[in-house]
């Protein structure tokens, strides 16, 4: 099966647009808030997830079809970090306010 090349360089673009927002996360966990450190690790989770995600989809693309299983890696540690932000938001819903 022939993919175009442009799919490929979509995939390259949408991993480079992670490393800013990397980067912000990054400067968020070295706040001494601890609320804002612990939604930076979740968010941490959640931007390496996608980098590792679309990496293992264009390598499987460009080099191999062995490399589909860090795509799925990628895809597992992105579901954990959303499964992990529902979970807090799920756990400060039920806190009582008063």
């Amino acid at each position: 099966m022939d993919i175009p090349d442009w799919f490929k360089w979509i995939f390259l673009g949408l991993a480079f647009l992670q490393v800013p927002g990397l980067v912000s996360v990054i400067h968020r966990l070295r706040e001494p808030a601890p609320v804002v450190r612990a939604k930076a690790r979740f968010d941490l989770l959640d931007s390496i997830g996608t980098i590792v995600f679309l990496g293992g989809a264009y390598l499987s693309l460009e080099a191999a079809e062995a490399w589909f299983w860090l795509g799925l890696a990628g895809f597992a540690l992105v579901g954990a970090g959303y499964a992990l932000k529902g979970v807090q938001l799920l756990r400060a819903r039920r806190r009582p306010t008063a």
